[in-house]
């Protein structure tokens, strides 16, 4: 068993397993350039089949001409609180992969897995690091797409907010009473041996 803050996992695991989470407040602390290169650099060495690295980040940080692009690009209940992160990421895959010994791309079963490898990586570094990363799907996808020029053959996947934990009190008042870092289903919930019960 392991313990952080409020959090307990039932099995003996790292502690930055727990101490990651995705707040919304944040400070509106600027990244600097060496811990943002961190991030990316982690999301590098995550695993994916054939080695295909499918993952594209695309980013803006706050205070920069892209950022406004990036910021309209998510929903209203998200800008309600993503203004004051220090970066914006929106994450992208590659749908498709060249196998060693294939002359040409074949389709990519596994390139959201991957990626998704890639985002855990990001974000458990940004932890370790003392930020916090904040994944999201409420944003326009279809718009993200046209307007970050990402080309045919990718899938736009998710938003990423990253910044330094801030006070709850910069949130509006219905997001206050969620900052706080939640709980899972126990492993029984989604682990069978041997496949589903029947």
């Amino acid at each position: 068993m392991t313990q952080f803050d409020t959090r307990t996992s039932d099995h003996e695991i790292e502690p930055i397993f727990l101490q990651r989470w995705s707040p919304r407040a944040f400070t509106g602390e600027a990244m600097p350039e060496p811990d943002l290169m961190r991030l990316f650099e982690a999301a590098r060495w995550a695993p994916s089949s054939y080695n295909s690295q499918p993952w594209r980040f695309l980013y803006a940080r706050r205070d920069t001409p892209a950022w406004a692009t990036f910021f309209g690009l998510l929903g209203a209940p998200n800008q309600a609180w993503a203004g004051r992160a220090a970066l914006l990421i929106v994450v992208v895959s590659k749908t498709t992969m060249q196998p060693p010994g294939r002359d040409s791309a074949v389709p990519s079963h596994s390139h959201s897995f991957d990626t998704g490898a890639a985002w855990a990586n990001l974000a458990l570094q940004a932890t370790a690091m003392g930020w916090h990363a904040h994944g999201m799907v409420g944003f326009d996808m279809p718009r993200a797409a046209a307007a970050l020029h990402v080309p045919e053959g990718y899938r736009v996947e998710a938003a990423i907010a990253v910044g330094r934990k801030g006070d709850k009190a910069t949130l509006p008042e219905a997001l206050q009473a969620r900052e706080a870092p939640n709980g899972r289903e126990p492993v029984e919930k989604f682990v069978f041996e041997g496949g589903f019960p029947k």
